[in-house]
């Protein structure tokens, strides 16, 4: 019985911190949605250049859309000759941040620890996109841009928008479509996380079995088995970490969750081999590893 009143204490703490944060991250969510359309992406990830590069990497942060989501985008990329490491930069950044879990994890963790997060991830995505670009074996630009599809043809006479339909395109994508994608998700990741946060046995096993190097390895096989998009997995790493896990595993499993979903790896398999898929996950695993223990050694 005192197990219950603790997690309902809890629950209804968590619920009180996240309504608030996540109503203005889905707002935003929705206004970048209306005004970022998927053509001026598709411009921008065509070339193979520094600016371009960070250009991918930044427009991935405020995408509105899961990992799941930025994979039909990525195949779509991938068609119309997007060049490798650009659309390895772009898996990276979209699932890794969104502007939500930015905000939860600005509430939870604090302004140092969002700022370390969101700058390990633009390098991240530099990284592995230099690494994807450096293997890529596609044809060059100027080929590429010449290459429309009847779909991009015909769009330029859909009829615009009026100011109207925007705003109701803005509400019904903050409001519906980002709650039936996202809501399960941040429900189980609070429920998950009050429940840890109430039992104390928990926090016993993390002090006793998950210090050290154990607590890192934790992150890893948690962060790659168990998928959770990056904002429910917030609430989540903040109950482990209240429980005891070091502030770097803790890191760590903020980056790899959203990064290796099952889907993800099998597209990134079905689409660019095993090979890329190894690289892939070596260096996102290796890359947060080496961020979690720099950060925890401030």
């Amino acid at each position: 019985m005192n197990f219950i009143k603790i997690f309902l204490f809890h629950l209804i703490h968590y619920f009180l911190e996240i309504i608030p944060v996540l109503f203005v991250g889905f707002l935003l969510s929705g206004i970048f949605y209306e005004t970022i359309p998927e053509k001026i992406v598709k411009k921008y990830l065509v070339k193979k250049n520094f600016f371009t590069l960070l250009s991918v990497i930044i427009i991935g942060m405020f995408l509105p859309i899961c990992c799941i989501g930025s994979l039909p985008m990525a195949v779509g990329f991938k068609q119309k000759g997007v060049k490798l490491g650009n659309i390895l930069a772009f898996l990276v950044a979209t699932p890794a941040t969104s502007v939500s879990s930015i905000l939860i994890t600005l509430k939870f963790f604090g302004f140092s620890f969002t700022l370390y997060l969101c700058g390990v991830v633009i390098l991240l995505g530099f990284v592995i996109g230099i690494i994807g670009n450096s293997i890529d074996k596609l044809k060059d630009d100027e080929a590429l841009e010449t290459n429309q599809t009847a779909a991009d043809f015909f769009s330029k006479f859909i009829p615009k928008k009026t100011f109207k339909q925007k705003i109701f395109s803005v509400l019904r994508y903050s409001f519906i479509y980002l709650p039936k994608e996202i809501g399960k998700e941040v429900i189980i990741g609070i429920t998950i996380a009050s429940f840890i946060s109430s039992l104390n046995i928990v926090k016993i096993f993390i002090e006793n079995f998950l210090y050290g190097i154990f607590g890192y390895i934790f992150a890893v096989i948690f962060g790659i088995i168990m998928y959770i998009c990056s904002t429910a997995s917030v609430p989540l790493v903040y109950a482990l970490n209240n429980q005891g896990l070091d502030i770097g595993p803790s890191l760590v499993l903020l980056i790899l969750g959203p990064l290796t979903s099952y889907a993800t790896l099998l597209v990134i398999k079905k689409e660019f081999g095993f090979k890329i898929l190894s690289i892939y996950l070596f260096v996102i695993t290796f890359f947060s590893l080496l961020s979690g223990y720099i950060f925890s050694m401030f």
